[in-house]
């Protein structure tokens, strides 16, 4: 048995990808040293067992490992979190506390989300990393700590760098080693093996037959673009266990638990490959297109109804489909024909028939963001997922775009 066999067996690792075990002879080969180490890779494939399997075959294996999510500290505490405070250092530090750099000292410590740290944090990072002295939050003494750091991001941190959101020094300062964890897509040889295990963990848990797939069902998932990776896949699979009552599912059932990508039906790997590296913003904007073009849809259907019940309109149509961008222009299909237009009520209950004014970028960007707080009765991680970014994406941006939150 090969020593990477041994760590997917200790691991719970799933896949014989050569791109998976080239990730992993990577990590073992630098787990003895004390270099740096920055895990890369899209959101969902597993990088957070690769730091563990670092500290394992490390010679810090006895000492603490601790694992710190860098996107879900508030940007005003992750200093304190970070390298700890002092009594009276700021409101509500009633006494000192020890931050994690000092608690993993000797022992390895795990910065997921390493890309959404504030720049004074990023700074304050680099200094351990040069030279291990930290300062506590309302402290003047300089501490030291013997800290083995493993970073990862999903982000693209040369795109970060030239937007000015991720310090260059310390992108090489992380990167001593670098390891490239591969997306699903990039190991479809994995992915029934993968669906198999969640099916039977499932059936195990709730005692119950697993589920198997036909030969078409199997190739569908292969081909299948899987852009939340492993774990969409999982979520896939527990789905089915649960609500299907046949045991063997065909490609026709599994089609419907496949969410369309960017068409109509759900999108081939090989077919049609979407930007990995596409930005939140991007991101955002396609998904506010998609809100307006159905919001404008439903209008003209009220409209309609109006219409065939004898409602006087007097104002004419406006070219709804020039309201949208140009790139959204040729896929618009309008829903019914176009007919007087009467006042639309908003929800104020404010009556107004002025015409719309052009949407700026953040205009529409502020208009999603409101829409998904509204929807998850402003819980701002629920309201994060949604909008694919992180919680502190979510709060840079509630802020720069003035947004009332009284979440």
């Amino acid at each position: 048995m090969t020593e990477i066999t041994t760590v997917k067996q200790r691991f719970g690792i799933i896949g014989n990808s050569p791109l998976l075990d080239r990730a992993l002879e990577v990590a073992l080969r630098v787990a003895p040293t004390d270099l740096t180490v920055l895990v890369t890779g899209e959101s969902g494939v597993g990088k957070e067992f690769f730091p563990q399997v670092i500290h394992a075959y490390s010679a810090r294996k006895h000492s603490k490992y601790i694992a710190v999510n860098c996107a879900a500290i508030p940007e005003g505490t992750i200093d304190s979190e970070l390298f700890g405070h002092e009594k009276g250092s700021f409101t509500g530090a009633v006494e000192a506390r020890k931050g994690y750099f000092e608690e993993a000292d000797g022992g390895t410590i795990f910065l997921d989300e390493v890309a959404e740290l504030p720049h004074p944090t990023q700074a304050r990072l680099l200094r351990v990393l040069q030279t291990g002295e930290y300062i506590r939050v309302g402290s003047s003494k300089v501490q030291k700590t013997n800290v083995r750091v493993v970073a990862a991001t999903n982000m693209n941190l040369q795109e970060a760098i030239a937007q000015g959101r991720f310090r260059e020094d310390l992108y090489y300062r992380l990167g001593t080693v670098p390891i490239t964890v591969p997306s699903l897509r990039e190991r479809p040889e994995d992915i029934p093996l993968l669906f198999r295990k969640f099916a039977a963990d499932v059936a195990v848990q709730y005692r119950m037959p697993a589920v198997t797939l036909d030969d078409a069902a199997r190739e569908m998932l292969k081909n299948y673009y899987w852009r939340g990776n492993i774990r969409q896949l999982k979520n896939v699979a527990e789905q089915i266990s649960a609500i299907e009552q046949t045991r063997v599912i065909t490609s026709e059932v599994l089609a419907k638990y496949l969410p369309p990508q960017g068409g109509g039906a759900p999108m081939a790997a090989g077919t049609m490959r979407m930007d990995d590296t596409m930005s939140t913003e991007r991101e955002l904007l396609y998904k506010v297109l998609f809100d307006m073009r159905a919001d404008i849809n439903d209008l003209k259907r009220m409209i309609s109804e109006l219409m065939k019940g004898g409602v006087p309109c007097p104002e004419p149509v406006r070219d709804v489909k020039a309201l949208l961008p140009t790139t959204a222009q040729s896929s618009y299909v309008p829903a019914v024909a176009s007919y007087p237009q009467p006042p639309v009520y908003a929800e104020s209950e404010e009556v107004t028939d002025e015409p719309p004014r052009e949407m700026t970028k953040a205009d529409m960007q502020r208009e999603q963001i409101i829409r998904a707080l509204r929807r998850n009765n402003g819980r701002r991680r629920e309201a994060a997922a949604e909008l694919f970014m992180s919680e502190r994406t979510l709060y840079r941006k509630i802020k720069e775009l003035g947004i009332e939150d009284n979440s």
